[in-house]
């Protein structure tokens, strides 16, 4: 009986834990769920230079695979790939260069949608950092990263996976 106990609570912390990213309980379900997987973009080394070199410093010599490792903790909440479902949060494809709070599909908290907001790699920084300190009533309910390094290499990452190759 202890067994289903400790199973059933595991169970209920993994829900809220997905819970917690930021979609309102009663939020519908993502159009794009049923679609099928769409496959991330693969880019050769002179594609993936040349995204990165579009990024100021720290960004542009951070370690990828850092920034792959790290993107582990956004996957439960965020898809990258073009035409990638929304999920609790929106896809992130296209997010570098664009406006805050436009993703087709995805219901945006208006704090966000008003924020004014451009994700270039300095804001996108900031935004991983503290999301709520940066747009104060963002549903995004994550912690935030402290490392700045862990954070340059997060920003490099997504600068090249969610990026059109050059």
């Amino acid at each position: 009986m202890s067994a289903v106990r400790s199973l059933s609570a595991l169970a209920l912390m993994a829900t809220l834990g997905l819970a917690s990213c930021g979609q309102p309980a009663d939020a519908p379900a993502s159009e794009g769920a049923a679609r099928p997987a769409a496959e991330p973009v693969v880019l050769t080394d002179e594609q993936k230079a040349a995204l990165l070199a579009e990024l100021p410093e720290p960004y542009r010599s951070a370690d990828l695979e850092r920034g792959e490792r790290l993107y582990a903790m956004c996957r439960s909440c965020h898809t990258y790939v073009p035409g990638g479902a929304n999920l609790t949060g929106p896809n992130l494809w296209g997010t570098f260069d664009a406006k805050a709070g436009l993703v087709a599909g995805y219901n945006y908290s208006e704090a966000l949608k008003t924020s004014g907001l451009v994700w270039d790699a300095a804001t996108m920084d900031k935004w991983i950092e503290n999301p709520r300190g940066l747009v104060e009533g963002t549903k995004m309910s994550y912690v935030g990263m402290k490392s700045p390094e862990d954070r340059a290499a997060l920003v490099a990452w997504l600068k090249v996976n969610t990026s059109p190759a050059k």
